[in-house]
């Protein structure tokens, strides 16, 4: 269900749900390919920061949740200085790909201005706005499309269409100019037009 509608599964509170906000931390596990996932979903609000620095003394990895039209927002900035403070590695998110202007890049590139990262897309979207009707996985150079009658919970894998070969070579790009300040086969490659094979992508 959806926060603002009260019906979001992890928000158990009355308050939470009248309010249509996340007000406490909440856990849930799921499976996953023969792992056990622990997730944890914290408050966005500025009012229940306290919540999410709690969460992250415990946490392996971080989620952050980017509006795909706002960007960078102020208190993305505070949950990003505290799992910086608490060295938790993050991964981030961009959300609401079919609100009206959104702009994945321009998002992407807020991550950048505002909080000094270098964030490297493993995917890139297809279409925006209304039209947004998938992903493309900039690893394996495949569409990730689904149908309105299951809301993205059924995927179907395919090889990157000619209309979104475009696409394809805009995301890859941006991947490998942010993969290359860390892989010096990677900056090679680049800087020679070659494109690394998934397995070294994939590597560790």
């Amino acid at each position: 269900g959806e926060v603002h509608d009260g019906a979001a599964t992890m928000d158990w509170m009355k308050q939470e749900q009248e309010r249509g906000i996340t007000i406490t931390a909440a856990t849930t596990r799921v499976e996953w390919r023969g792992f056990d996932l622990h997730l944890i979903d914290t408050p966005g609000h500025v009012d229940f920061t306290v919540e999410v620095e709690r969460s992250l003394r415990v946490l392996d990895g971080v989620v952050l949740v980017l509006d795909a039209v706002a960007g960078v927002q102020p208190q993305t900035e505070t949950i990003w200085r505290q799992s910086v403070k608490y060295e938790v590695p993050k991964l981030c998110f961009v959300n609401k790909m079919d609100r009206i202007g959104v702009d994945f890049e321009r998002a992407v590139k807020s991550l950048k201005e505002k909080l000094g990262a270098n964030p490297c897309p493993i995917f890139w979207p297809i279409g925006a706005e209304s039209q947004f009707r998938g992903i493309i996985d900039l690893i394996t150079c495949e569409e990730l499309t689904w149908t309105e009658d299951t809301l993205g919970a059924a995927m179907n894998r395919n090889p990157v269409s000619g209309d979104n070969q475009p696409l394809l070579e805009a995301g890859r790009e941006a991947m490998m100019e942010a993969l290359a300040d860390f892989d010096d086969s990677i900056a090679e490659a680049f800087l020679e037009g070659i494109f690394p094979s998934e397995e070294i992508l994939r590597a560790p």
